[in-house]
Formats: C-alpha cells, sequence, structure tokens
C-alpha cells in the first residue's frame, strides 16, 4: 500500500511538472542581457521542465527503472494530451517524442550509474537526457527535414546571428535549441541539491540492483 501511494505520488509530480511547463513554454523571458533579448530565446518553461528529470532519478533510485518508466509514460501521455490542445500537431510530436526519449535514455543512464559517487547518476543521466530531449525537440519541430510532421516555420527558418550576439549566423531555431540546453544545463546542475538532500529519505528498495 505504500508503495503504491508512493508511485502516485512520483505520478502526481511528474503530471504537475509537465503541465506546468506546457503553461509556462507561452511566455517569453522580459529582458535582455547584453544585447540580447531573453525573450527570442527562452521561455519560462525551459526553468521548469528539467525538474521532470528530478521527478524520474528518485523515482529510480527508489523503485528501479521499470516503475521510473511507468512514471515517465503516465508523463508522456500528459504531455501529449496538453501540446494537442496548446500547440500545432507538429510541436505535440516534437514535445511527445522529445520528452519519451530523453527521460528514457535519463533512466538508463542512471541505472548504469547508481553504484557510483551519489551525484554522477542524477547529474549524468539528466545532462544526456537533457541534449537528447533538446535535440529531438528542435529539430522535429523546426529542421526543414522533417517538414512531414507539419508545415515549416519560416520565421524559425531565418538566419540570424548565433544566441543574438555572435557574428555568425544559423537558423533562429538553433539558437532557440542552445538557449534551451543551456538552461537546462544549469538547473540540472541546482537540482543535485534537492536530490542530495532527499538521498537520506528516499533510500533504494532492498535488492535493487543497477541492472534491473
Amino acid at each position: 500500500m505504500l508503495q503504491a501511494r508512493t508511485f502516485a505520488l512520483y505520478v502526481a509530480m511528474m503530471t504537475l511538472v509537465v503541465i506546468a511547463s506546457n503553461i509556462l513554454v507561452q511566455y517569453p523571458l522580459p529582458g535582455s542581457i547584453a544585447g540580447m533579448q531573453l525573450g527570442d530565446l527562452l521561455t519560462w518553461g525551459a526553468f521548469s521542465y528539467p525538474i521532470a528529470f528530478l521527478v524520474t532519478d528518485l523515482t529510480n533510485r527508489q523503485f528501479g527503472p521499470a516503475i521510473a518508466r511507468r512514471v515517465v509514460v503516465a508523463g508522456f501521455v500528459v504531455a501529449i494530451g496538453f501540446s494537442i490542445f496548446l500547440a500545432t500537431p507538429r510541436i505535440a510530436i516534437a514535445s511527445g517524442s522529445a520528452f519519451l526519449l530523453g527521460q528514457f535514455l535519463d533512466i538508463s543512464v542512471f541505472n548504469r550509474l547508481r553504484r557510483q559517487s551519489w551525484w554522477r547518476a542524477p547529474l549524468i543521466g539528466s545532462l544526456v537526457g537533457s541534449a537528447l530531449d533538446t535535440a529531438i525537440f528542435f529539430s522535429f519541430a523546426f529542421a526543414p527535414f522533417f517538414v512531414f510532421f507539419g508545415p515549416n516555420d519560416g520565421f524559425a527558418l531565418e538566419n540570424a546571428p548565433i544566441l543574438g550576439l555572435m557574428s555568425a549566423e544559423a537558423p533562429r531555431w538553433i539558437s532557440w535549441a542552445l538557449g534551451d540546453l543551456g538552461v537546462k544545463i544549469l538547473v540540472g546542475l541546482v537540482m543535485l541539491l534537492p536530490y542530495g538532500a532527499l538521498m537520506s529519505v528516499i533510500k533504494p528498495m532492498p535488492g535493487l540492483k543497477a541492472s534491473a
């Protein structure tokens, strides 16, 4: 019974993170830094989404990869549902695919490293998962090659200075992806603090193996 309640709690937290991120992604950051308009690169959703990796890692630590995947699938269903109502079909495909594959990669990496230093599994897992998530989402959503998912976004494909600062130019979606990944890396580092603080409370189930 306790395990069922704990599992439900993880599912609820993942659902909350996904819902919050789908809402916050609609609001660009205000202001600018060194002449770079933050709203052209980031939304508030970039800060809330990496919390999903913390939820996944805590689930994986306590229950192992099989249960962690179930929590991710629950979040995936919510992500697809909200994306259908809040975005175009192409964005929905990109969002759902990126979330599912990025989280599954995090679970796999975490499980391989769970016996090493306490910070290695959550940090490396979230970083590689975030990198895959960013690559899949922005490629599926904006790269011309994936036009079969939906019409291309002309504004996203226009060349502009990389990150709004460099002399070299690239399609705008490249800068969006770089900005998004930078924030995910930063938040991933910050998420080590609550993960470390919860280690003494959330402990692996007896007999849990790294290869499970």
